[in-house]
């Protein structure tokens, strides 16, 4: 088709001919300067010169729209980028056939590669929003999402199933969605894997998507039916090379009429959570079924309450198969109740044979296209149709809306990243910390804090206790056996060979060695030391982990369970024979009578004590008279009781049954006589005849002290051999002697052993019983840390959506 070759072929060329074919040839040598490309498209290829204007002008536009991020438009890019592509393609295709190289300018090469990088704004600002919503932040730094609001059955979910490819979200006749569903999509191009994540669950990838589905059910029903909605959203992320990077945002459908489970107020909860989302910069994704007339749809009525003019509401009409082509393409005109972004229609209904498919979004846009084709009037100009185009209008329309939001949100995360640096300097100084340095801390000041303890429980407070447990005992069989006896007055005077007071001190020291001790004074000690575990876990900083304390507790208790009964054990073998012979050397029985002397000293200093109290709370003069009123009244039980029995010995049969009766008979009769007395005679307060008995008890009691005490510093008590005349001394000694022999063994078996075993155990508890998050619910459980770490962490995302910004 070229005449000038034309010519050479079929008739002698001219001179001017020749000329020019040399002058091709001599372009075949050298590279070809882009000044030329004008030219020679005008002369060889014969392009228009308007082609060529258009193209100028659409160059300067796209410049001019790259300098102004806000108004990007990646459609018109595209297209323009395409064009060039195409146009220098076609250019290069056609010098080819001579060899000529075109260099093309590094603007347009620039402008080429800015498309594939303008495409990824939308990912690098979704990557922003994920950092920003794992912080709290203010609705300066709120990035838009697409926010799918429609009527129950109106094919919320069936969208966006077809968006993702999978069935995913929760179906059911009753409410289902009871919970916001935060969907980011995030396209994963050079990976074949499919799978979704519960960042706030901490599941890890799920790739079965039945699980999913499952889980999102779950979760949703944890709401229940008296309240139906929460405000509180569940965040679920799903990777795929099939899905487009988007943010969703599912909410409960409207309501017209709520069952009788339901709450009155729910179809107005629903309302109010709607309208808490799609205020700006969401966009709003207006659900409408075909069948149902749009303007009884809730969805397009709230989209019109919060944006008049439609500007950011972007309908899509489901069900597309349901109705009439023509009623259907009527719809999608946009001219009854026109939005900006339009209205898209979509079947969402994949076909059988696809159900057991992996991805179905490839066979329902082939489906989709198939229905759609076969209906010529959804092709008329101006009618959006198809999940591929509505896949396509949400990264358009997502992208617009993040790019307008761009420049502010840099600014706005900037100021909130000084004010927080700020805030760490003046708080922390900058110190940085982790949760594991504060787990590691927390050992070590409990190993610490137990080491204290240790040291200071040793053998001799393990001594002090079992004796003391041991001296109060004797105190208790000394009060019972001797200080109760009428014939305690007479044991000094008493001959040594005298049964009666031999046969009490046998009978007192048998009580003492036969009364467990390896059991009592086991348990002692264990309590001991579960009291001062306790006080441990109340100290800081593990007072701030009440879970981790009571295990710890747990974890002392079992340790000490374990080594129990063979202690215990081991101790009753050991004071087995004191049980029957008790040796005492002078020494031993100088000691013993020493501690008992100190013990009698301060029993006879407690009972003045206690007497004095209750002679400061009663007062003395009422006391004394309740004290003399008392002892008239025992006189009188004397007298009544003497005088029943010599009646009584008159009248006794030979059946001795009568005795016993008798007796009981006449302690009912003074109960009686005090009772009548203390309410019509004298009318004393039953409570002031109870201190008055107290006060009688104690200074008896009080007097035999001072007599036993006289005794024990008197010369009858400095032998061992007079040790029936001092039985308060030889019961300490036989009691000290217990307790040596105890807490040996305790030493041994008990405490070695829990010392030993207990922080190792905290070892394993603490550090190799717990994995990274429940280290970091740990460390937050301390506020101090929680908010250190919180505030660390809110710096470091702000640094990296900066970065990324």
């Amino acid at each position: 088709n070229n005449p000038l070759l034309y010519s050479l072929n079929h008739r002698r060329p001219s001179n001017v001919q020749l000329q020019r074919v040399i002058a091709l040839r001599d372009l075949q040598a050298r590279s070809f300067a882009f000044s030329a490309v004008p030219r020679f498209v005008l002369h060889a290829m014969r392009i228009p010169v308007a082609g060529v204007t258009v193209g100028v002008g659409g160059l300067t536009y796209v410049n001019y729209k790259l300098n102004d991020m806000a108004t990007k438009s990646s459609d018109l890019l595209s297209s323009v980028s395409n064009g060039f592509k195409s146009a220098f393609g076609t250019v290069t295709d056609g010098l080819s056939k001579f060899d000529i190289e075109l260099q093309v300018p590094e603007l347009l090469t620039n402008i080429f590669s800015t498309n594939d990088q303008f495409m990824n704004l939308t990912k690098k600002l979704i990557e922003v929003r994920n950092i920003l919503m794992s912080i709290d932040y203010d609705e300066g730094l709120k990035l838009p999402s697409i926010v799918v609001i429609g009527s129950q059955s109106s094919g919320k979910s069936s969208v966006l199933e077809a968006i993702v490819g999978h069935e995913f979200l929760p179906k059911g006749s009753n409410m289902v969605t009871r919970r916001p569903i935060e969907l980011t999509l995030i396209h994963t191009p050079k990976s074949r894997e499919e799978y979704g994540e519960f960042p706030q669950l901490g599941l890890g990838k799920i790739h079965d998507f039945s699980h999913i589905q499952q889980t999102l059910r779950d979760l949703n029903l944890a709401v229940p039916e008296s309240e139906c909605v929460s405000n509180k959203p569940i965040e679920l992320r799903i990777y795929s090379a099939n899905v487009p990077d988007l943010t969703l945002i599912d909410l409960p459908g409207y309501i017209q009429v709520n069952n009788k489970n339901q709450p009155g107020t729910l179809k107005d909860k629903i309302v109010e959570l709607c309208e808490q989302y799609i205020k700006e910069p969401n966009i709003i994704l207006a659900v409408c079924a075909a069948d149902v007339d749009l303007a009884n749809s809730e969805a397009l009525k709230a989209g019109r309450k919060v944006d008049p003019l439609g500007l950011r509401t972007l309908g899509v009409i489901t069900k597309m198969d349901l109705v009439e082509p023509e009623i259907g393409a009527a719809i999608l005109r946009n001219s009854d109740y026109p939005l900006h972004l339009g209205y898209i229609g979509v079947v969402c209904k994949p076909p059988a044979s696809i159900k057991n498919k992996k991805n179905i979004t490839s066979a329902l846009m082939r489906h989709e296209d198939q229905f759609f084709r076969s209906n010529y009037v959804y092709s008329q100009r101006g009618i959006q149709v198809g999940i591929g185009t509505l896949r396509k209008k949400l990264m358009e329309v997502l992208e617009e809306g993040m790019a307008k939001s761009l420049f502010s949100i840099v600014g706005t995360v900037q100021k909130e990243l000084e004010e927080t640096r700020y805030q760490f300097k003046v708080q922390y100084n900058d110190r940085r910390i982790t949760a594991e340095s504060y787990v590691a801390e927390t050992i070590d000041s409990i190993k610490q804090n137990f080491k204290n303890f240790a040291h200071s429980f040793g053998k001799p407070q393990v001594r002090h206790e079992v004796r003391s447990m041991l001296e109060q005992k004797v105190m208790d069989l000394c009060a019972e056996l001797y200080w109760t006896d009428n014939k305690i007055v007479d044991l000094p005077k008493a001959s040594v060979d005298e049964l009666y007071w031999r046969y009490k001190l046998d009978m007192s020291s048998a009580a003492l060695t036969k009364s467990g001790v390896g059991r009592t004074s086991t348990q002692l000690v264990v309590g001991v030391l579960m009291a001062n575990m306790e006080k441990i876990a109340l100290l800081e900083p593990l007072n701030n982990h009440p879970d981790a304390s009571s295990k710890l507790l747990s974890l002392s208790n079992e340790i000490l369970r374990n080594k129990f009964h063979t202690t215990s054990d081991q101790v009753e073998n050991c004071v087995k024979p004191y049980k029957h012979e008790v040796e005492c050397s002078e020494q031993e029985w100088t000691d013993g009578v020493k501690r008992t002397i100190s013990l009698i000293e301060k029993e006879l200093e407690s009972c003045n004590r206690a007497l004095q109290n209750i002679k400061d709370t009663v007062g003395k003069k009422k006391l004394r008279a309740a004290i003399k009123y008392v002892i008239d009244a025992e006189r009188e039980a004397k007298r009544v009781q003497a005088q029943t029995r010599d009646s009584g010995e008159s009248t006794v049969v030979d059946n001795g049954n009568e005795t016993s009766t008798i007796i009981q008979t006449q302690s009912i009769v003074v109960s009686d006589i005090i009772e009548d007395n203390d309410h019509s005679r004298l009318h004393f307060n039953p409570k002031v005849i109870e201190k008055a008995l107290e006060a009688i008890f104690l200074r008896d009691r009080s007097m035999i002290l001072k007599y036993r005490l006289a005794a024990l510093k008197s010369r009858q008590c400095k032998s061992s051999e007079n040790k029936q005349y001092c039985p308060e001394a030889f019961l300490n000694m036989v009691a000290e002697k217990l307790a040596y022999t105890a807490v040996m063994f305790i030493q041994v078996e008990l405490l070695n052993e829990f010392f030993f075993q207990f922080p190792r155990e905290v070892d394993n508890l603490l550090v190799y019983g717990m994995n990274k998050n429940q280290i970091l619910s740990f460390a937050k459980e301390n506020p101090k840390i929680r908010k250190h770490l919180e505030l660390q962490e809110k710096k470091r995302k702000l640094e990296e959506a900066r970065a990324e910004l």
